[in-house]
Order: C-alpha cells, then sequence, then structure tokens
C-alpha cells in the first residue's frame, strides 16, 4: 500500500488560479480568500494531480462506512456515456431555497424541486471523480472559465457559500449529463437544518432515503447512529 501525502499550500497555490473566479459565488466570505481554494479542490482536480492518476474518490472527513469503500469504487464502471463525475443528491431543500428568484421566474422548473423528478442540487461529501474523463471534456473545462461561470450564474440568480458542492449543483442544472447519480445510500446525509428553517412542509420529500445505507453522512455536526 503506498501512501502519499499532498502539501495543502502546494495544491492551494495550483488550484488558486483555477478556481479564483469561481470562489466569489460560491463562498461563504465576500472577497475571495486564497485559502478557500481549498474547497474547489476537486473542480480542478484534474488539472492538478499527475496525469498517470486516472480516478479518485474525495470524501468529507464526518462519513461513518458501513461496507467496504471498494465497492463505491464499482460504481465508475456504472458511468453513463458523458458522465465524469459521481455524485449522490442533497437530501435538504438547500437549493429549492437558493434558487427561489429563478424558480419564482420559472414557475415549471425542475430546478430545486424534489427527488425523484426534481433537480434538488448535489451534496459533494462522497465524490467519484473521472480524472481522465474530466481531463478529455471540452464541454466541462468551458464550464470552469470565469466567463462562463459568470454566464451560469447570471442566468440562475445563484449566490451559495459551499464551494465546490454549489458548483456541481448548478452545472447540473445545466448538463445534468456530466453526472452520475450516485443512489442516496452512498451519502446518507443526517442534517435536519431546514427542515425548522422554513422547509417542514416538503423536508421529508428531500429527506427520504430507502435502503440499506452504505454511508452515514454526519453534516452540520449531526450525530452518526452507533452500530
Amino acid at each position: 500500500c503506498q501512501v502519499i501525502v499532498h502539501d495543502v499550500n502546494e495544491l492551494t497555490e495550483k488550484l488558486f488560479p483555477i478556481v479564483e473566479a469561481m470562489q466569489k459565488h460560491f463562498s461563504a466570505g465576500s472577497g475571495t480568500y486564497y485559502s478557500d481554494s481549498i474547497f474547489f479542490l476537486s473542480v480542478a482536480m484534474h488539472r492538478i494531480m499527475p496525469k498517470e492518476i486516472t480516478r479518485i474518490i474525495q470524501v468529507d472527513l464526518d462519513l461513518k462506512y458501513k461496507t467496504n469503500i471498494r465497492d463505491l469504487f464499482d460504481e465508475f464502471d456504472n458511468f453513463p456515456e458523458g458522465a465524469i463525475i459521481g455524485i449522490a443528491r442533497e437530501m435538504q431543500p438547500v437549493y429549492r431555497h437558493t434558487f427561489w428568484q429563478y424558480r419564482r421566474e420559472n414557475p415549471q422548473t425542475k430546478v430545486g424541486e424534489p427527488p425523484p423528478d426534481g433537480l434538488p442540487g448535489f451534496n459533494s461529501g462522497v465524490l467519484l471523480l473521472n480524472l481522465e474523463a474530466m481531463r478529455q471534456s471540452k464541454l466541462y473545462n468551458q464550464l470552469l472559465e470565469p466567463t462562463m461561470v459568470q454566464k451560469l450564474t447570471e442566468k440562475y440568480h445563484f449566490k451559495g457559500h459551499l464551494g465546490d458542492q454549489d458548483f456541481f449543483t448548478m452545472v447540473g442544472m445545466e448538463h445534468p449529463e456530466l453526472f452520475h447519480v450516485l443512489d442516496c445510500t452512498w451519502n446518507r446525509q443526517l442534517c435536519t437544518w431546514w427542515r425548522d428553517h422554513g422547509y417542514s412542509d416538503v423536508f421529508d420529500q428531500y429527506f427520504q432515503c430507502e435502503g440499506e445505507v452504505r454511508i452515514y453522512h454526519g453534516n452540520c455536526n449531526t450525530p452518526i447512529p452507533e452500530d
């Protein structure tokens, strides 16, 4: 087993010029903080990792595994043609909230609507990055350009604070074909913040998840069930 440690400062240095433009749209702070770049690591991972690394699983720290992560790696084989990233849906109505203005202007939209037919957005706690496909996707690399980021944020009136997750969500509204949607059991989010903040009537439509949980995600400091 070979372990390679990467220097965070070194990575940030490579990342910053690529993601600087999107930080002002998807960061919590009002400015563009150099250190915030690391929250966009997944977005440009294909540009900063050595070419010989072709696939990466990126995960948050607040996870509990109920199965072998090798089984998750097998999900790469289920990517449909054109998909470059595997990601699970967001399980709270956070993007119903974020896209409120676009939704008001487009009452028939699926943007921000709950599954199975809606587009609730993504949660980046568990990510499958097919780096080779990301490198080769002309479309995806165009979407990283500052002018494209600006164009999409204007179209959707989007202002977020969740880093890479916001970028993937916005891109997924426009180009869902770039994503392989992981089953909710691979990223069973436990946070219920939005249930108590104005969305109790629709919350369960987003939060429900059938099947045996393979990875629990204790987001927003939510305790993870004991075995």
